[in-house]
């Protein structure tokens, strides 16, 4: 009996041991998604910040890669907040070669700017930064006398209490 050839999409006949990382369960879906907005590299998307820069990606993001006739020379739209395109506008030659650096050729030609708030035209401000927590970093529980029994020859201060958190977090684990 001759087995079925894989396809890419195919599910794995067995599951893998252990934890798989989150990005690796998502990435076809991520991929897909962003190819239907015209990124053929997801990774522009998945990393603006460190494209982009953490000043510029703050106050921009990426929305669409829009490809011309011919194919080559793509124009690559920003969603910018009106009060910070003309900051966006001097920055843009730069943004450019940086992200034609994610590409590895010259794939934009063009950045357009789209001055529109992201949360719609009736609450007037665009935020693009996630809000701080109200109520501050969650404080992490004190670890009992087993964990710290566990990490107590170390040394450095810094690498005992991170060692004295893990002890404590498997400790507390659930059993099922």
């Amino acid at each position: 009996m001759a087995r079925k050839p894989e396809t890419p999409d195919a599910l794995p006949s067995r599951r893998m041991r252990g934890f798989e990382p989150a990005g690796g369960l998502m990435s076809r879906r991520i991929q897909k998604a962003g190819e239907t907005r015209g990124f053929a590299v997801s990774r522009l998307l998945t990393h603006w910040a460190e494209v982009a820069g953490a000043d510029l990606a703050a106050i921009t993001r990426p929305v669409k890669v829009g490809y011309t006739r011919e194919g080559m020379g793509a124009t690559l739209t920003l969603l910018v907040s009106p009060a910070h395109a003309p900051m966006v506008e001097m920055r843009k030659e730069r943004l450019r070669e940086r992200v034609n650096a994610v590409y590895g050729y010259n794939a934009i030609s063009r950045i357009h700017i789209t001055q529109t708030a992201a949360t719609g035209f009736a609450e007037g401000q665009a935020d693009f930064a996630p809000a701080p927590r109200a109520d501050g970093p969650r404080a992490l529980p004190e670890p009992g006398p087993e964990a710290r029994a566990v990490a107590h020859d170390v040394a450095d201060d810094g690498l005992r209490r991170a060692l004295e958190q893990l002890a404590q977090n498997v400790l507390s684990r659930k059993r099922t």
